[in-house]
């Protein structure tokens, strides 16, 4: 009888309207206009040259240099921070002292997925926000990013546990008076990008955090914190987040998770090339692109708990670390055939992991701090994958 109840429990969980095959293509996020505030990570966009042609507006009108003007081959930067859990704090200690050093730049693009993804807005807006971030990854505990509830996540819930205190604490930082600088800055051509996964897809989305930012719809504010919510639900561990959308008259939402399940760290898809969009502006920008990868560069030595969960998440945390090398290689290629710059930071080898829990302030001060005096020091950033 218990055993018949449980199960007919798990299947009542599992219920949801989900978007047919025929329709994923087509499916927009409800409430929204439209604006392309979303693609595929896999491929190129089906209005790749109008999505270009507005940014390429955006960009000559704030910035004149661009056409050539004072003579000097214009410079533009990216900035692509992956996914890591409390290595971010490591990123995070890079940027503040990148902004020490007085080197940062204003990146023209950043994108971010899993931590990644909640470090890149403060990050896009600039060093004003290094305070936040040194707060966020130096003063939090579990607590503050989740509540365990592995009971009922075993009985057909979608986690192991809540993750509304992250929740929370997003929503401390992005309020509409926030969305308001995204905005601003989305207009002068630059470009805040996050990734997460589309489960029922398997496939990776970039999302257009500026586009979201300005469009001025009502459900603005909760998409753009639903979608950080999203690209940080590491499968099982965390809920993921349910994004409404209509298709051919009809609703359904899609199931988004931690966007490092498909991709630990990006740029834009791959098949794009940078030569129309250097003709549409009438020079050859100077283009320069920075990794920070949260974590280390291979497998890391840390003894496991010989605990279900503990075995579950290092088994979890080494796929990603394996994935991301690939990530690397396929973002160095891409940089290689368009004439980018490479550049990439990550977690030195000989620096161990020595928490002794899944988000441990002791452990992600201490790298913030090496992340930091690294950078304030004029960080050694490396020109190739590790390995190649």
């Amino acid at each position: 009888m218990t055993a018949g109840v449980l199960l007919a429990a798990c299947g009542a969980m599992g219920a949801r309207n989900a978007v047919p095959l025929s329709l994923e293509d087509s499916a927009q996020v409800a409430g929204m206009g439209p604006e392309t505030i979303r693609f595929w990570g896999d491929e190129l966009p089906p209005n790749t040259a109008a999505y270009q042609a507005k940014r390429v507006s955006q960009l000559t009108r704030s910035r004149p240099e661009l056409r050539g003007a004072g003579g000097r081959r214009p410079v533009m930067t990216s900035l692509a921070l992956s996914g890591g859990g409390p290595y971010g704090a490591y990123g995070a200690g890079i940027l503040a002292g990148w902004t020490a050093a007085g080197t940062r730049p204003e990146f023209d693009v950043v994108t971010g997925v899993s931590t990644g993804a909640l470090s890149a807005p403060f990050a896009f807006l600039g060093p004003k926000y290094d305070p936040a971030l040194k707060h966020v990854y130096t003063e939090s505990h579990m607590k503050d990013i989740a509540i365990m509830r592995p009971v009922k996540g075993l009985l057909g819930g979608s986690a192991l546990s809540s993750n509304s205190p992250l929740a929370k604490l997003i929503a401390s930082y992005v309020t509409p008076s926030f969305l308001a600088e995204v905005a601003a800055e989305h207009r002068k051509g630059r470009r805040l990008l996050i990734g997460t996964t589309n489960l029922d897809a398997g496939r990776p989305v970039i999302w257009d955090m500026g586009e979201i930012a300005s469009s001025g719809r009502p459900g603005s504010v909760e998409l753009f914190r639903n979608v950080l919510l999203a690209s940080a639900a590491i499968p099982a561990a965390f809920p993921p987040s349910f994004i409404k959308v209509t298709a051919d008259g009809y609703s359904f939402e899609e199931m988004h998770v931690d966007g490092g399940t498909t991709r630990s760290v990006f740029l834009a898809p791959t098949q794009l090339t940078m030569g129309n969009m250097d003709q549409a502006l009438g020079a050859r920008p100077d283009r320069r692109f920075y990794v920070i990868l949260n974590g280390y560069p291979t497998p890391h030595y840390k003894a496991v708990k010989a605990h279900t969960l503990d075995i579950a998440g290092r088994a979890v945390s080494t796929l990603l670390t394996n994935q991301g090398v690939g990530d690397l290689y396929r973002l160095y290629e891409f940089c290689r055939r368009n004439g980018i710059a490479f550049n990439l930071a990550y977690i030195p080898e000989d620096v161990m992991d020595t928490s002794t829990q899944a988000f441990d302030p002791v452990f992600m001060t201490r790298l913030y701090d090496i992340g930091y005096e690294r950078a304030r020091g004029g960080y050694p950033w490396q020109h190739q994958p590790p390995g190649l």
